[in-house]
């Protein structure tokens, strides 16, 4: 961390596997900081094993954020994450704590720097126009994507989620997204420089991580853990489609034996992986790389 006379934070960011939960509460501990999670499975309650999320004892007395935030049924976007950090942000200047930012999922990051526009309150009496729409989901795809090509296809015609948000947006404005999104830029939420670390390993490597920890959730209880999930929540929450849940449902319906279930999670994991380092290397500017133990060497 830099100077500590003053509020300080930094970000660790990697591939999921790679060791970032360890070395972040280790910098914690040494730079009197707060963590904040960034990882779309470690927000929710009760999903504790197959998001690798720190345990009470792991997390020590350092005290995190992020974790535990919302029940498997709510759903969540990049705001939940923007809100919440500005939560943590006024946390650590009262306490007088420095901030580590860590997570796998950089999206999330990335809109903290980068910004994201304000949407406008969306009316009762727009919900109930825009349910009315979603009754023909195909149709009101269409005519989204009609008004607004440029926008809708980077949205999936089945991503019910994301198809609803553009509907509440042009109902109520009568401006299609990317109109509104011109006129109303996005500002960003971190304003001052982040300093940056990144863990990287060999991809090979990594994998045998990956397989390793694969073994160590099913020996903690997944398959216990999903059987729960599916019982209270239903496969409906966006989250019960996550990595390592979906291939623990397909084994729950008898279609892999638990030799392929450890295969399936490790393939889809590693492949994951790669697509979270890609990610990070294309979008951040100034990042310092290095193994675990040459970031740890740098921060401690």
């Amino acid at each position: 961390m830099p100077n500590l006379n003053k509020f300080t934070q930094l970000a660790l960011i990697g591939p999921t596997a790679s060791g970032k939960t360890a070395l972040s509460i280790k910098v914690a501990q040494q730079h009197n900081a707060y963590i904040l999670s960034l990882d779309s499975l470690s927000i929710y309650k009760e999903i504790n094993i197959v998001s690798a999320k720190p345990t009470k004892e792991e997390q020590g007395d350092i005290l995190h954020f992020g974790l535990d935030q919302l029940s498997p049924s709510e759903n969540f976007d990049v705001k939940t994450f923007i809100d919440l950090y500005h939560q943590v942000y006024e946390k650590c200047l009262s306490d007088q704590k420095n901030l580590v930012i860590v997570g796998g999922t950089s999206f999330y990051l990335k809109m903290l720097i980068d910004g994201i526009s304000e949407v406008p309150k969306i009316s009762d009496n727009t919900r109930r126009e825009a349910t009315e729409h979603l009754r023909d989901l195909a149709s009101t795809y269409e005519w989204l994507y009609s008004l607004d090509p440029a926008y809708m296809i980077q949205i999936k015609p089945n991503d019910v989620y994301r198809i609803e948000k553009a509907l509440h947006l042009y109902l109520e404005t009568s401006l299609t997204p990317s109109i509104y999104f011109k006129r109303f830029p996005p500002k960003p939420t971190i304003r001052h420089t982040l300093p940056i670390y990144q863990i990287v390993w060999d991809r090979a490597l990594l994998r045998e991580r990956i397989a390793l920890r694969t073994q160590i959730m099913l020996e903690d209880g997944l398959i216990d853990e999903i059987c729960m999930l599916e019982k209270q929540y239903t496969r409906k929450p966006n989250c019960m489609k996550s990595i390592g849940i979906k291939e623990t449902l397909t084994y729950l319906d008898g279609l892999y034996d638990k030799k392929m279930l450890i295969e399936k999670i490790t393939t889809n994991t590693a492949r994951l992986a790669k697509r979270q380092t890609t990610f990070n290397n294309s979008q951040f500017d100034t990042v310092i790389k290095g193994s675990v133990k040459e970031l740890e060497k740098i921060l401690l």
